[in-house]
């Protein structure tokens, strides 16, 4: 369908739209007293279709992974909702219902203009804790959601502009450091407020009609503009695979079998071959399965806008039986913060085949999710310090990948360290650059990072629900896999490996002991022989490798002052690919 809209007037809409969401985001930001949204930027705003809640706009500072569930949980309040009114707003967690994990709570309002349902407006934030077995959420041994924390289905939090006071009072007494929730739930509630009143300006200067036109018609532009560029990829069948390295409770690999069939200007997945349901958190709900999909084509294709027409095009299989459908009970802890991210790796796996060009080797894949929980002696108050952390990217053909950089589901990054120390009792000995954790190639991948959190005073009681311990990140077309994920914890002069690697919780440590966590690097890209010998006597002067890791992986020989003395011989390059 052709509409008769103005371009000047179309692009100012979108663009308005688009201001609007990111207007939600600062204001949440601003308000929020959690570190892990205030300076983590651990959330997401949006504007939802009024009838199917399909996402009409997000922020540019939201997380890519609530692209998808927003909307599904948005249409999960849809569905339920009764006598809506302005000033109401929905809480919901629940992940079987369009969520990710507990501690992604969901406000989800509707918006009416001069009277009318309009759409709907809702953002996401992670709070530090919802309860269930350990501080922060994170459970590494949980074996049903219950042990995860308090499950919310769609409830009204506010009605009419007030707050459900016998509500709030049953969350409260569910979660830890209960006191300083009120913050981040008004600062969650303000930025919907900021939504409304930008909206409500966008469409009195442009009119309903207009600003509803706009909406349709962006619809079908990006999802022309999504199927113009999958009809550059070759029709065929391309298939790729990931591991997560255990679920937390059974230490063996759960595997996400790829399956990309690409005809015409549409693309199917079917990922029915993954590993079966598993005992432990790292099960992943449909929601976030399919949204995982979602931001893996937008990372392929990142000039395309986000908005439901961006998706159409893409058809996801449900994979029911397998962990990448959990249903009731399962876990689902791991699923946004480190199944998803697994997902898109199989993705990028399966068409670096297809479109070597616009693909790249592995990024790291784990948002390093770790936290800590206690009290704290001096201040007289309980606290629960959540951690995430950065990791290599991939190489990709002209480049190497860039280093400490963000997970692959979002822009979070982690909190600085500064402000960490302010809030919480610890002190980080080390934040350093994990040298030698960039996968060898042509191009090689960025690297991780190594800390050190050492607790200064109180018990404490720390967990983390991490991957990539046992895999590396897949190198691509000849690159070799990135470093892997390390974590240690030094308990009264003993080192403590987790049996699992990286996922771990309940660790009991005192005054003086310390975490260490070292981050994976990203894949390496093309052939790691084929790399410049320049580039790799630089990356040695850098101490990004030693001069052994040079001539082991890349094939060049240096002398002692960092010169390169030539290349490996044949003999040797053979010798290293036996």
């Amino acid at each position: 369908m052709t509409r008769n809209i103005d371009p000047v007037t179309l692009a100012v809409v979108q663009n308005g739209l688009q201001q609007v969401c990111n207007e939600m985001d600062l204001a949440f930001v601003r308000a929020a007293f959690s570190p892990v949204i205030s300076e983590a930027l651990d959330r997401s705003d949006g504007i939802y279709h009024r009838e199917t809640g399909e996402l009409i706009a997000q922020g540019e500072l939201g997380l890519p992974v609530f692209v998808g569930t927003m909307q599904f949980s948005t249409q999960a309040v849809i569905q339920r909702a009764r006598d809506v009114q302005p000033g109401d707003i929905f809480i919901v967690n629940d992940p079987y219902l369009g969520g990710t994990h507990l501690m992604d709570v969901k406000f989800v309002k509707p918006f009416f203009h001069r009277g009318r349902l309009f759409a709907w407006l809702a953002n996401t934030g992670h709070w530090p804790d919802t309860g269930g077995m350990v501080p922060g959420g994170f459970s590494a041994n949980a074996t049903e959601v219950e042990q995860e924390g308090l499950r919310l289905p769609p409830v009204k939090l506010y009605k009419r502009g007030e707050i459900d006071e016998e509500i709030l009072s049953i969350i409260l007494s569910n979660i830890r450091i209960a006191d300083q929730r009120i913050g981040d739930i008004k600062a969650q509630a303000a930025a919907l407020a900021i939504g409304e009143k930008r909206l409500a300006a966008l469409i009195e200067r442009y009119g309903e009609e207009t600003v509803e036109a706009c909406i349709a018609e962006l619809k079908e532009r990006a999802e022309q503009q999504m199927r113009a560029r999958i009809a550059t990829i070759p029709d065929g069948v391309y298939e790729g695979e990931a591991f997560v390295d255990s679920d937390g409770v059974v230490d063996a690999p759960l595997r996400i079998a790829m399956k990309i069939t690409k005809k015409g200007d549409g693309l199917s997945f079917d990922m029915s071959g993954s590993s079966p349901p598993c005992q432990g958190p790292m099960n992943s709900v449909i929601a976030t399965t399919k949204s995982s999909i979602y931001l893996a084509m937008k990372h392929i294709f990142p000039e395309v806008p986000i908005n439901a027409g961006t998706f159409a095009p893409l058809e996801v299989l449900e994979p029911e039986g397998t962990f990448l459908y959990a249903k009731y009970p399962r876990p689902v802890s791991g699923c946004a913060a480190e199944v998803s991210q697994r997902i898109a790796e199989a993705v990028f796996n399966a068409m670096v085949k297809a479109i070597p060009d616009r693909l790249f080797a592995a990024p790291a894949g784990t948002s390093g999710n770790f936290a800590l929980g206690g009290h704290d002696p001096e201040r007289g108050r309980s606290y629960v310090m959540y951690v995430i952390s950065g990791g290599g990217y991939g190489g990709f053909r002209g480049g190497d990948g860039i280093s400490n950089g963000c997970s692959t589901i979002g822009i979070s990054k982690t909190t600085p360290i500064e402000v960490m120390e302010q809030y919480y009792p610890v002190l980080f000995e080390e934040y350093s650059l994990h040298e030698g954790s960039g996968g060898a190639g042509r191009w090689r991948g960025g690297f991780g990072v190594n800390y050190t959190i050492r607790l200064r005073r109180g018990e404490a009681r720390a967990s983390m629900v991490m991957d990539h311990g046992r895999f590396g990140p897949q190198g691509a077309l000849g690159g070799r896999d990135g470093g892997t994920n390390r974590v240690r914890v030094e308990r009264n002069g003993n080192v403590y490996v987790p049996p699992h690697l990286s996922k771990d919780q309940d660790i009991r440590i005192a005054p003086g002991d310390r975490v260490h966590v070292s981050t994976p690097g990203g894949g390496g890209y093309g052939d790691p022989f084929a790399r410049d010998p320049a580039l790799v006597a630089r990356d040695v002067r850098r101490g990004y490798y030693t001069r052994a890791e040079a001539r082991e992986r890349f094939g060049v020989v240096l002398n002692e002052t960092g010169e390169v003395d030539g290349p490996a011989t044949k003999v040797q390059r053979e010798m290293q690919a036996y």
